[in-house]
């Protein structure tokens, strides 16, 4: 597997991770929490939590799969960068919070070391050469 594959298969779970995510608490906020690392406190305004949450990962998302899309790896890599302020902040909400520092380092250290590695990977990847002309074009001369 080409460095460029690698580095966009990367990205790809970079982005559908938070889609996941965000999902997960729009259409199942009774069960999605569980992984998270913080008792939920589903009553009264604490309930729109879930929404908060999910529309954030679902808009992180977005972004990164619009940049990759559209074929901006270099900006895609400063986002997917900016994006790793979610798992830290993500992280110190749990220990914070009543969570354990197990769960903080398991699932959202992890979650920050693949962010940075896919931002570092964009970040340093070589442009790509454009495709050479189709051969037996003598038009131009």
């Amino acid at each position: 597997m080409t460095r460029y594959r690698l580095t966009t298969l990367l990205a790809v779970i970079s982005a559908a991770a938070p889609l996941y995510f965000g999902l997960s608490f729009l259409l199942d906020p009774g069960s999605a929490p569980d992984g998270y690392g913080i008792e939920p406190w589903p009553t009264g305004n604490a309930d729109g939590y879930f929404v908060v949450k999910g529309v954030r990962d679902i808009a992180a998302a977005a972004v990164m799969f619009l940049l990759l899309g559209l074929g901006l790896r270099r900006v895609l890599g400063w986002v997917v960068l900016i994006n790793a302020v979610i798992p830290t902040g993500d992280a110190l909400a749990v220990v914070t919070h009543g969570g354990t520092a197990a769960t903080a380092l398991t699932v959202h250290g992890s979650a920050l070391a693949f962010v940075v590695l896919t931002a570092a990977l964009l970040l340093t990847e070589r442009p790509q050469a454009a495709e050479p002309a189709a051969t037996g074009d003598t038009s131009r001369s």
